[in-house]
């Protein structure tokens, strides 16, 4: 291998890997807005006016996070530290809402399918403990690679 290649992955920061975890959740959002809002205006239910009402409460967060991100990007090394911990607080705040978002899809899939509802919601408690806990190790690591 010639080594001025660079291997993608290890170019790949754990900001990069929330920011493709947020986009995945925003397509995912997006599509059950639409999808399921023209099927509400068929035949209402109370369960899914919920639903959605949850996940159009997170997208605009979702927005702001990509906004947040953009704006680190563009002014890397320009940004005092203090703003740039406001930054952070803010996009874990977005990320936060974000996530909260998958409650909203639980009540759709518990809305079609009981059962469906019941193990997207275990599996995405698991889910998200999983990469919680693989990710925060990392983070930790990258702030002392970058004190060194």
């Amino acid at each position: 291998m010639d080594e001025k290649s660079v291997n993608v992955e290890s170019r790949t920061s754990s900001q990069d890997k929330r920011w493709t975890i947020m986009a995945a959740l925003l397509g995912t959002n997006t599509a059950f807005m639409l999808f399921q809002g023209i099927e509400q205006e068929r035949t209402y239910t109370a369960v899914r006016e919920v639903a959605l009402t949850i996940i159009a409460v997170a997208l605009p967060f979702q927005g702001i996070y990509f906004l947040i991100y953009t704006f680190v990007l563009e002014h890397e090394g320009k940004l005092t530290e203090s703003h740039m911990q406001r930054l952070r607080r803010a996009s874990a705040v977005c990320q936060l809402v974000a996530y909260g978002s998958l409650i909203g899809v639980a009540l759709m899939w518990y809305n079609i399918s009981t059962y469906v509802g019941i193990f997207f919601v275990l599996s995405t408690g698991v889910a998200v403990i999983l990469i919680r806990t693989a990710i925060r190790p990392l983070d930790r690591l990258d702030g002392e690679e970058a004190a060194n």
